[in-house]
């Protein structure tokens, strides 16, 4: 009896050495494991940030070249607009000059087109760091490309002569036959156009900055457009009207967009837009543009 109590308390003993060994073990391994992440890992200490991630590397790259490349239409009042002098002004330029400033570069605007917008954006090489100016933000951009967060409400309206803007109420008023609707190609206002005005007459017209000329000499009746563009045109031409301004038929929000695989410029680009939101700089932006504050 004693000989079989000795052997137990053996065992007992040997298996609590055995357990204690491989604790010790896989404590030894987690804690190797740590250590190795943490002298692998990219960030370095600074006096202004105790952390900052060093791997950037699109901001790497637009530090090291000195200048942020921005694609923009140059043909959308008062977001991005193209003088004939190749100066660009609008919302949307500040905007981008923002970021500039940001990142610590210069800026240089690289046009684009409505209809050539996403190719230019996914081309190789890359012909610019980001796109911005009236780029709404949907589902299908974010599905090949990345969007920032947004900055300015919009949603689609219309522009017609003064003298008949009694005559459009609703989307049905548009959708007959009778009705012109004018829209810029390739771009989100033909879309709509194409998808809710099965009736109408629609007029493709290459240049949007001209459409609204067109409409108020008689060329058209009715431009579609957004609810960002609209109130400059009927503030600089009595001859225009939108009707529908306060009720649009869409509901959205514009952003910044830019190729997938720059997720460090995304985040820097989100982090400026809660910052101007919180700081009251974007409401000050949008009240010099005449632009509605939705946040």
């Amino acid at each position: 009896m004693t000989a079989k109590i000795v052997i137990i308390t053996e065992l007992s003993l040997s298996l609590q050495i055995k357990m204690w060994f491989m604790k010790h073990i896989a404590f030894t391994f987690v804690l190797s494991a740590a250590l190795l992440c943490s002298c692998c890992s990219n960030t370095t200490r600074t006096d202004d940030n105790p952390v900052v991630q060093t791997q950037q590397p699109t901001i790497q790259r637009i530090t090291e070249r000195g200048k942020l490349l921005v694609g923009t239409t140059g043909d959308y009042r008062p977001l991005s607009y193209r003088e004939a002098d190749g100066n660009y002004w609008g919302f949307g330029i500040e905007m981008a000059k923002r970021l500039a400033d940001r990142i610590g570069v210069g800026i240089e605007f690289i046009q684009t087109s409505w209809p050539t917008l996403t190719a230019d954006v996914l081309t190789e090489p890359q012909t610019f760091d980001l796109a911005i100016g009236g780029i709404t933000i949907t589902d299908t951009r974010k599905e090949t490309m990345l969007m920032s967060e947004g900055y300015l409400a919009n949603g689609k309206t219309i522009l017609c002569r003064s003298s008949e803007a009694d005559r459009y109420k609703s989307l049905a008023d548009l959708d007959k036959p009778e009705v012109r609707v004018m829209v810029n190609p390739g771009g989100l206002n033909e879309k709509f156009a194409n998808e809710n005005l099965t009736h109408a007459t629609i007029i493709v017209y290459q240049k949007n900055e001209d459409i609204p000329n067109q409409v108020a000499e008689g060329h058209a009746d009715v431009m579609i457009t957004e609810i960002t563009e609209a109130p400059w045109y009927i503030q600089n031409d009595p001859r225009l009207a939108a009707p529908l301004l306060n009720t649009p038929f869409t509901h959205g929000e514009i952003g910044v967009l830019m190729r997938k695989g720059q997720d460090d410029l995304l985040q820097m680009v989100n982090n400026a837009i809660r910052q101007m939101k919180s700081d009251g700089t974007l409401r000050s932006l949008h009240e010099k543009y005449g632009l509605v504050y939705a946040y």
